[in-house]
């Protein structure tokens, strides 16, 4: 991923790590398109940063997908940047038959969203030079929350699908990257004043040092995340189950 001058896209981007990454990117100089499904949140980010651009996507529904893939391809076509940040986390009882609405939700945004997403656009970046697709996963990809059984799921399967991604489009220049945030204090699931979360300016702060010292990496590993994503390398997935379960 280029250090500068590129044309992002982030889905989700109301809000936590998308609208704070949107931020970011701006202000080092890239153009930036904020995506989400609320029109006047996303007027209210256009106004606070000067020269964004915003389209309203609903990755929950493929044709609100595919429309904003035509009007921002054709609207930006030096795009060569997306990041499929927008995802729910619900908690749940599996124990009572009525979490299933809140788990086929959770697929449909979480998993469906970023592959209908990756498909409706892998293409027209694929013919870039410097086409990046960024999903996004979680550190509960390597270590579930019990608490929120399909968010964590669902980002595991972010996580195996990002790397077939990968390898089937590796013919190409697409560079794809995954980023793999631990906990981070925002709105989802209440963590904006955990005093276990990262801080949202700490984990911004860190992953863009990554992006730009590592403009080919792969995967966006903060140091805070490595406490779930090294612990089945390293022998203690069941103690983090266990610390987790207490959550």
């Amino acid at each position: 991923m280029k250090t500068t001058g590129n044309t992002v896209l982030i889905t989700g981007a109301t809000s936590g790590i998308g609208r704070g990454l949107a931020e970011r990117l701006h202000a080092r100089g890239d153009t930036v398109v904020v995506g989400g499904r609320r029109r006047a949140l996303l007027d209210e980010i256009v106004a606070a940063n000067p020269g964004m651009s915003s389209v309203v996507v609903d990755v929950a529904d493929p044709a609100s997908i595919a429309a904003a893939a035509e009007s921002v391809t054709r609207d930006h076509p030096a795009l060569d940047v997306v990041v499929t940040m927008a995802g729910i986390m619900l908690p749940e009882d599996l124990r009572d038959p009525a979490h299933l609405e809140t788990a086929e939700a959770t697929v449909v945004t979480n998993l469906l969203g970023t592959i209908r997403t990756t498909t409706a656009f892998a293409p027209f970046l694929a013919a870039k030079p410097d086409g990046v697709l960024v999903t996004v996963s979680s550190g509960l990809a390597s270590v579930p929350l019990p608490a929120a059984p399909t968010y964590s799921a669902t980002k595991a399967a972010v996580h195996s699908f990002t790397q077939s991604l990968r390898v089937q489009w590796a013919d190409t220049p697409l560079q794809v990257v995954e980023l793999v945030p631990p906990a981070v204090q925002t709105t989802l699931m209440g963590q904006s004043d955990d005093p276990n979360a990262m801080p949202l300016d700490e984990y911004l702060d860190e992953t863009m040092r990554v992006l730009t010292e590592q403009p080919d990496v792969e995967e966006v590993l903060v140091d805070r995340v490595r406490f779930l994503r090294d612990a089945e390398a390293e022998g203690r997935h069941a103690d983090v189950l266990r610390v987790l379960s207490a959550h």
